[in-house]
């Protein structure tokens, strides 16, 4: 798999990335912050407790999920991704309230999915709110750096002003709140959940490429973890502390607002790397979603579908998709019943 680029592009997004300052993070253990969420015997927490591998095999994915709720926050994570076939998988890095608010959940999504051997990894952006699935907001990407290689950061800020998506420190996407968005900006308090699964029916080809499990197990690995924000009962919605506080302090984060030098980052990432946006989508959306921003050198990259004018040079499918999702009752369930399995 080839990842090379010209020089003075590396050169350009080299200077990019330096005049992009690190972020003051501050991770945690997984005890101190994560629960298993589903097949904990796909679970391995490394010896100093900082570091989580998720698996996938023929009898399960995994995942875990913060022990908490928040109040709006940053979440972030460096990840490792599968090498090899990677057909059929996604690995997700999401914020949701799904199993408190079934009917009408929030989510932001940050979903990577695999894809032929020999092909890079691709991943996706999303945000739903108030149960509007049906109104995602999908983008959709490939990476300047092979993700199976190193690990690499990647980061949701959400807040009640904007949330943006971070790869590393670049920020790649921002999404404004506006009044007309009303309920579809998330505002309910979200668990934050990282899974590994198998989503052959959809991922790549549109489902014509299975999971391959003779490169079993498929393994994904979660370093650095950052929990930031206010801790609040999903129900009664009261916070453990001040939440006004919490929130100031937020905003207050580097992170919270995009410098110049990070927005010629995302613009180059966009104009690079984006191969789908809904809102260039003018058939799914004939009127833009309300929070879009029509920028001039993106529109002319999209036909009217949101697609890349021009055929991308790797295989993968541009259809909208609804991830299953179970409670997380049912989730334990699955997982006893295929540990009895083995």
């Amino acid at each position: 798999m080839e990842y090379g680029v010209h020089s003075r592009t590396i050169f350009f997004l080299l200077f990019l990335l330096y005049a992009t300052t690190a972020f003051n993070l501050t991770t945690l253990r997984f005890d101190e912050a994560y629960s298993p969420l589903f097949s904990d015997f796909n679970i391995q927490r490394l010896p100093d407790d900082r570091s989580v591998r998720l698996l996938l095999n023929r009898f399960s994915g995994s995942g875990i999920i913060s022990s908490d709720y928040y109040n709006y926050g940053f979440f972030s994570a460096s990840i490792k991704l599968p090498a090899e076939n990677t057909a059929g998988i996604v690995v997700a890095f999401y914020t949701s309230n799904v199993d408190t608010f079934e009917k009408n959940h929030d989510e932001l999504d940050i979903e990577f999915m695999g894809n032929v051997k020999g092909k890079p990894w691709r991943f996706q952006t999303n945000m739903y709110g108030n149960g509007s699935t049906s109104r995602g907001r999908e983008e959709r990407y490939r990476l300047w750096f092979d993700p199976s290689k190193d690990s690499h950061r990647y980061s949701i800020l959400w807040t009640p002003k904007n949330t943006i998506f971070y790869v590393d420190e670049v920020p790649i996407r921002e999404i404004v709140r506006k009044a007309a968005m009303a309920g579809d900006y998330p505002s309910k308090p979200m668990s934050l959940y990282a899974t590994i699964w198998d989503a052959s029916t959809w991922a790549t080809n549109g489902g014509k490429k299975k999971v391959d499990y003779k490169y079993e197990p498929f393994v994904s690995e979660f370093t650095n973890l950052v929990l930031e924000g206010c801790i609040v009962d999903p129900i009664e919605q009261i916070s453990s502390t001040n939440c006004t506080d919490r929130i100031a302090s937020l905003l207050a984060k580097e992170y919270s607002t995009i410098t110049p030098e990070g927005r010629k980052s995302m613009k180059w990432f966009r104009e690079k790397y984006m191969y789908y946006s809904s809102c260039y989508d003018n058939i799914r959306y004939p009127v833009p979603p309300p929070e879009c921003v029509v920028v001039p050198s993106e529109r002319e990259m999209f036909q009217n579908s949101g697609r890349l004018r021009e055929k991308m040079k790797f295989d993968g499918s541009h259809q909208r998709h609804r991830r299953g999702r179970r409670s997380r009752r049912q989730r334990k369930v699955e997982a006893t019943g295929q540990v009895a399995a083995m």
